[in-house]
């Protein structure tokens, strides 16, 4: 059966109790722990997010309570998420491969993306992650789960691959990892401490 990211999906996996697995406590720590880390090694306040496979945009909110004039800007191939939020919350339609090819007016100080990179095959997540190294001025929280950790949620399509996968993909685009599922922008290498590395190289 195909998967659809309909409201149904949205409302069991975010909304139901029984079903979700991430509360409203743990994402704003999560957001806050993101944002202080970028500012942090970009030495100032973040002026711009983009959210990539933000579903409804659940990051918006925190964020903008944190940053109140922060510019956020999310991606989700959901047509149900660009129909029902896209004005309203700044999201555009776009699959994560897609961001081989586009490109915007600035770079990005923070790009999430979140439980996203786990459904996808291999060609579409090396797509991406070229746009996410060249589009990145800052910090990119890429929060993915490999077959190591114990996992609860949505399987359908789950592609559990290695940790040295994934570490070795993202080093091929420059991304450089800081702990926390958290991994600097190339350009941010040169002033990173040994043991700030999530590998010593």
């Amino acid at each position: 059966m195909q998967k659809t990211y309909d409201r149904a999906y949205f409302d069991k996996w975010y909304r139901d109790p029984r079903h979700a697995v991430k509360s409203t406590a743990d994402l704003k720590r999560k957001v806050a722990m993101v944002v202080a880390l970028a500012e942090h090694y970009l030495g100032r306040p973040i002026r711009s997010v983009l959210d990539v496979g933000c579903g409804e945009g659940v990051w918006r909110a925190p964020l903008r309570a944190l940053r109140p004039s922060i510019e956020y800007r999310g991606l989700d191939a959901s047509e149900y998420v660009v129909q029902r939020y896209g004005r309203s919350r700044n999201i555009g339609l776009a699959r994560f491969g897609q961001l081989a090819q586009l490109r915007f007016d600035t770079r990005f100080d923070v790009i999430v993306c979140t439980d996203v990179l786990h459904y996808l095959k291999p060609a579409e997540i090396r797509a991406g992650l070229i746009g996410i190294g060249e589009m990145l001025e800052g910090l990119a929280f890429l929060e993915v789960f490999t077959h190591r950790d114990d996992l609860e949620g949505d399987w359908h399509d789950l592609r559990l691959r290695s940790p040295a996968w994934y570490l070795r993909e993202f080093r091929e685009v420059g991304l450089l990892p800081c702990g926390s599922q958290c991994y600097l922008a190339p350009r941010l290498e040169r002033p990173v401490a040994a043991l700030e590395r999530g590998w010593m190289g």
